[in-house]
């Protein structure tokens, strides 16, 4: 067989040449180049300019074929096929499209084409085909090429090689938050809204004069999105969560006007403004068939009476409804309200990046300054040429009589040029520039003309270097040229932002205190002030904690701040998120809300592990076990954007479940116990750092029919309390787990063939109490110091008498209360229940 063959590539005359690939690995790759494709040449904008290509190739062939604002217009049909044919190798319809959207009033808070012709309505007809319809630049177009033939900007080669495109225009004013963008990528989407231009130049003037200000500070000046069709966004959470994050969600009414005739009795509900990209000819549509299907009643007409002076649709209300009911049915039901989803994803250094509002304006002043270095540059090469020309003309003047002996003697030009360089010590752009000026401007030149034009470059040139040799005076360029064109451009708002009852900004009306969360057996939460379990003598009784109604307990006891985060991790491994204090606040004896109230959990869902958060620091990290021996270890600041319906933290194999989540330090040492007996310590960082949605890797190696029952973080002081299924515990010093590499069988914790299975593990401190819960519902509680210290593989002492067929199920860390006799099963007049399988004090604790 020919070698070429071996190599899968067909002989030339046997058909060409064909080569084998691996069709994993050529899809992947290739769809790979087509996803970067699109993300960075189609469907993001650039953070410097607000662009995609499209519309930058847009505007700039318009530049290039100087369809200036006082110039007439020009067909579109022309300007789409410049654009097809040096930059954009696509189809006409795309450029098209994104021309019209440059020019139409209702997608644009400020168009950058001005358009003559029919582009398209509010209602979703269609614009006219560009041979009709013609176009131009505008005023605030011209703004954001200005300066671009001053090497300003860089280029690229265009498609083919034969030109070249800028990578973003000079833009004078961040346009990628005055106008917004959308566009779907690939795994990517960005949706950023339009902006009030006067008060995004104040918050970037803000940002220039006070580097370290705030968001707050910055929302003093750009309040929200101002939306090109106005109406009324409800609410500043939304706002200010986008700012912060890059994400949030912004809810938009229509505005509205209630008119009541007294003397018909009749009302109509009056439409003057639709949310940011409503179709009005949709609405009203959509409108007239709820009032068809009687989902919205007491509507008896709907009229659109908009015009070129504005928009205006008119519902009339029947006389025996409520307006306002119908109103606010027509929020709930129809786009008279809509929801505008914030995503600040935009192009930085050839990257899709989230970026905060702060962010996008640092990039956008950090662009400025790089725009005026070079320009600046730009101009003190040229000021600093002319000035060179100028300075062998002076000695031309000098010496104007030697000067017209030399050339008149030169036989040519060359000639001429070379006797001058010798003679004066020109160089050849002096020599070059005395030899093509005729005689007569030659002997016609004014001195005193020369030297005022040297003079005034020379300022210029100093001017230059000391704009180059400080970011002050370039800083303050960029304002200066920044607050020129909020002058001449911008506007009065027009979207108001109005306050929501209930949704102020709640933290603000929230004091600041510690209080103690608990969460029980059964799933029931509550918050309590700190204050509610005040000091206690040694021997006093304690107080109450909750009501045992039902044999439910507290599982989950801890202290935190009323504004830190909650994060409640559940058995499909999802976590939600909550501040501390939205869980309801509860009397000493209340039960609290069941969790289910609270959070969107599934019906099979279980929260098993809430954990409190102060801050999402970099630094530490979340490390969580499975029931099936899987753990995984992520940033804590991996989880800080959790959205209200959950988000996954672990991805789990069928018929796994996430059961334990700690916070870790990124120093600590964990222990990991298994239903069989085995327990393994090992440093945390033997399991590597894992994205959020990963799925996780072996903890230890299980035999079969055994899972994993417990894990804890070590720490100076605790011992280790292990407690079977059959009621036997004991308490163990760290040091009899030896620190091991993860993965392995680890080390026997308990001989469970012999003293029953291991229910639960726990780091305790002597201090402590311990909570037991058996299957059947019992439960006791217990002091910590009278369990017996023990090496790790002893019975240890019986902690709990259980009924026949029961046995132990959970266990619980609490804060020691002495005399506590609540969290015994007890009747109403507070006695034992008679029978009750409750061991006596004496029983509990005899060793075996």
């Amino acid at each position: 067989m020919d070698e070429r063959e071996n190599n899968g590539i067909l002989p030339e005359e046997e058909g060409g040449r064909i080569i084998d690939v691996n069709l994993t690995k050529e899809m992947q790759q290739s769809f790979l180049d087509y996803s970067m494709s699109v993300i960075v040449q189609r469907a993001l904008p650039d953070v410097r300019d607000g662009l995609k290509p499209v519309h930058r190739r847009i505007l700039y062939t318009m530049y290039e074929n100087t369809l200036w604002p006082e110039k007439a217009y020009r067909k579109c049909a022309d300007t789409v096929g410049s654009v097809l044919g040096r930059y954009h190798p696509h189809g006409d319809a795309s450029v098209y499209d994104a021309l019209v959207r440059l020019a139409q009033d209702f997608s644009m808070r400020y168009v950058l084409v001005d358009g003559h012709g029919n582009f398209g309505s509010i209602d979703g007809d269609p614009p006219a085909a560009y041979r009709y319809t013609e176009a131009r630049m505008n005023k605030l177009s011209v703004q954001m090429l200005q300066d671009i033939d001053k090497d300003t900007v860089d280029f690229t080669p265009n498609y083919d090689d034969r030109l070249k495109e800028p990578t973003a225009l000079p833009s004078h004013f961040p346009n990628i938050l005055v106008n917004g963008s959308t566009g779907i990528a690939v795994g990517m989407a960005t949706n950023i809204p339009p902006h009030n231009m006067g008060e995004v130049i104040d918050g970037m003037c803000c940002l220039i004069d006070n580097p370290d200000a705030t968001l707050e500070d910055l929302m003093e000046h750009i309040k929200g999105p101002d939306f090109p069709t106005g109406g009324i966004i409800m609410g500043r959470s939304g706002i200010r969560a986008a700012y912060a994050t890059g994400r949030g969600r912004i809810i938009v009414r229509a505005r509205t006007e209630i008119e009541e005739n007294e003397k018909t009795g009749r009302s109509k509900i009056i439409v003057t403004e639709l949310p940011y990209m409503v179709n009005k000819a949709r609405l009203i549509e959509s409108i007239a068939d709820l009032v068809k299907d009687k989902r919205i009643e007491g509507i008896s007409n709907i009229d659109d009476h908009s015009d070129r002076n504005g928009m205006h649709i008119v519902i009339d209300v029947k006389r025996d409804a409520s307006p306002q009911i119908v109103l606010n049915r027509l929020f709930t039901y129809t786009q008279l309200q809509s929801t505008f989803g914030v995503i600040l994803l935009a192009i930085v250094g050839g990257e899709p990046k989230m970026l905060t509002l702060r962010q996008i304006l640092e990039e956008y002043i950090k662009f400025q300054l790089e725009v005026i270095t070079r320009r600046t540059q730009f101009d003190l090469k040229k000021a600093q040429d002319r000035a060179h020309i100028l300075e062998g003309l002076m000695i031309a003047l000098d010496f104007i009589d030697e000067v017209i002996k030399i050339l008149r003697a030169s036989k040519s030009i060359p000639e001429g040029k070379q006797a001058l360089m010798e003679r004066f010590g020109l160089d050849d752009p002096q020599a070059q520039a005395i030899v093509q000026m005729r005689l007569g401007q030659l002997t016609g030149l004014e001195r005193a003309k020369v030297e005022e034009e040297l003079a005034g470059l020379r300022e210029k040139i100093a001017d230059y270097l000391d704009i180059l040799a400080s970011e002050g005076r370039r800083l303050a360029i960029v304002k200066d040229e920044a607050l020129e064109v909020k002058r001449k451009f911008s506007d009065e708002r027009r979207t108001e932002i109005a306050a929501v009852s209930g949704e102020v900004d709640i933290e603000d009306l929230i004091p600041v205190e510690e209080c103690v969360l608990t969460m029980t057996n059964f799933g029931y939460v509550k918050r309590q002030k700190m204050d509610t379990y005040h000091l206690q003598k040694r021997g006093g009784r304690g107080v109450t904690g909750m009501n045992r109604r039902d044999e439910d307990v507290a599982t989950e006891i801890f202290v935190t701040g009323s504004h830190d985060y909650v994060l409640f991790f559940s058995s499909l491994g999802r976590v939600y998120k909550l501040k501390c204090y939205e869980i309801p606040e509860g009397s000493r004896t209340s039960r609290g809300m069941n969790i289910k109230n609270l959070l969107p959990l599934q019906p099979e869902e279980k929260v098993n592990s809430m954990i409190r958060v102060q801050a999402f620091d970099e630094d530490k990290y979340l490390v969580m076990v499975t029931k099936n021996g899987v753990i995984k270890r992520t940033k804590l600041s991996a989880y800080q954007n959790v959205r209200k319906g959950g988000l996954i933290a672990v991805d789990l194999d069928e018929g796994d479940s996430l059961s334990w989540v700690r916070v870790t330090s990124g120093h600590d040492d964990l222990l990991v116990a298994t239903k069989k007996g085995m327990a393994i310590r090992f440093h945390e960082t033997d399991a590597r750092e894992l994205s959020r949605t990963a799925r996780g890797v072996r903890v230890m190696k299980l035999e079969e029919g055994d899972c994993i029952v417990g894990m804890s973080i070590l720490r100076e002081g605790g011992l280790v309390l292990t407690v079977t299924e059959t009621g036997y515990g004991r308490l163990s010093e760290q040091d009899n787990y030896r620190l091991q590499k993860r993965g392995g069988k680890g080390l026997i914790n308990y001989h469970t063939e012999r003293f029953g299975d291991v229910a639960a593990i726990k780091v305790v401190d002597l201090d402590d109490d311990v909570i037991l819960i058996s299957e059947d519902g019992v439960i006791i509680r217990i002091a910590a110091s009278g369990i017996r210290i023990c090496a790790r593989p002893s019975k240890g002492v019986r902690v709990m008498k259980l009924a026949p067929g029961s046995k132990v199920v959970t266990l619980a860390r609490a804060p020691h209360e002495e005399d506590q006799v609540d969290d015994v099963a007890v009747e109403e007049d507070g006695d034992p229940e008679e029978g009750s399988d409750l061991p006596s004090e004496e029983e509990s604790f005899e060793e075996e």
